[in-house]
């Protein structure tokens, strides 16, 4: 029987297999509570939920192939999952989510409040390991993402149900909602590196181009996934009336009955049983879906080509072919 082929984020994980044992340690460790014990049980319930670890991975792979041999590398790896754990225990309450990862969200399990202060705690713990490097740069890079998110989760609030929202308006929510973190993780661990100005921009490019290709993929999947692969349900966007770039694509191209059907469903939220194959149907009627999936292929190749002038490292190699496999269901 045919060994099953590595997927490039285990590649990653078990070149870097001593670095990410020390991350899960020290998130282990920081995540405590001596006077609040909810705070690890709730941490631990979405922490040890099975992630693939990709945003600390990135972290990691970035100072390593820039030359780093020193320790704090770890603690900017586990500052970026706390700040991506906390965005998450938000986020579930924001879209009063039920399941996160196959399990039940915190925020049912124990209660929304739970979920928000927990959130609180991990973004100061966040903050509370971002600075012991002592270095001012990755200070500036971490805390101006976390602010850069938080901007994009509440620019989404307005812009998700505006049929006004354009394209530019959604890679500003991408950028804010996913991207930052990618590319604040890979920046961070360039410079923590001391890699030249040249490299560490490539390192974000390349972050930034790879979340903005994984969050279209995501957005994509919605729409023509495997919910046992996704973890959401085919058209969980529309019926949440979340705007995303099929939709932004489908409703520009729009005449005035379709655009009154927007209007109903999204605007409005009026939905009934027969208005999601509606919704496809247009989508396909203005090759929204197609576009989407180009566009999407086309950011995971400025992923790859930023990678281009990188030291030759087997994990640059590999960073590449995560470029690609975060698109590959969509070719």
């Amino acid at each position: 029987m045919d060994k099953p082929v590595e997927k490039p984020h285990e590649a990653i994980a078990a070149l870097l297999a001593d670095d990410l044992t020390a991350v899960n340690t020290l998130i282990r460790e920081r995540m405590a509570s001596r006077h609040a014990p909810r705070i690890p049980e709730v941490t631990a319930h979405l922490v040890e939920a099975g992630g693939k670890r990709i945003r600390p991975m990135l972290t990691l792979a970035a100072a390593r192939l820039c030359g780093y041999d020193g320790p704090w590398h770890v603690h900017l790896a586990a500052t970026v999952e706390f700040i991506h754990t906390a965005t998450l225990l938000h986020d579930d309450v924001v879209d009063e989510s039920r399941q996160r990862r196959g399990r039940p969200t915190a925020n049912l399990l124990w209660d929304n409040k739970s979920s928000v202060l927990v959130g609180d705690y991990l973004f100061a713990r966040a903050f509370q390991l971002m600075v012991e490097p002592g270095h001012l740069r990755v200070l500036n890079i971490l805390s101006d993402a976390a602010a850069t998110i938080a901007e994009g989760e509440v620019l989404q609030l307005s812009a998700a149900q505006d049929l006004r929202t354009t394209e530019d308006t959604y890679l500003q929510v991408v950028r804010g909602k996913t991207a930052a973190l990618f590319s604040a993780a890979t920046e961070a661990g360039a410079e923590i590196a001391g890699a030249t100005p040249d490299q560490v921009k490539a390192l974000f490019t390349y972050g930034d181009a790879l979340g903005i290709a994984f969050q279209m993929a995501d957005d994509l999947l919605d729409w023509q996934g495997d919910a046992g692969q996704t973890g959401k349900n085919v058209g969980d966007d529309f019926r949440e009336r979340k705007l995303t770039l099929p939709m932004i694509r489908a409703i520009a191209a729009a005449d005035d009955e379709e655009r009154a059907f927007w209007t109903r469903t999204i605007e409005k939220g009026q939905q009934d049983d027969a208005d999601l194959a509606t919704a496809r149907a247009l989508l396909d009627k203005h090759g929204a879906l197609r576009s989407t999936r180009d566009t999407a292929l086309g950011w995971a190749d400025t992923a790859k080509t930023a990678l281009q002038d990188l030291p030759d490292h087997s994990l640059t190699g590999l960073l590449a072919d995560l470029a690609d496999y975060v698109v590959e269901r969509l070719r």
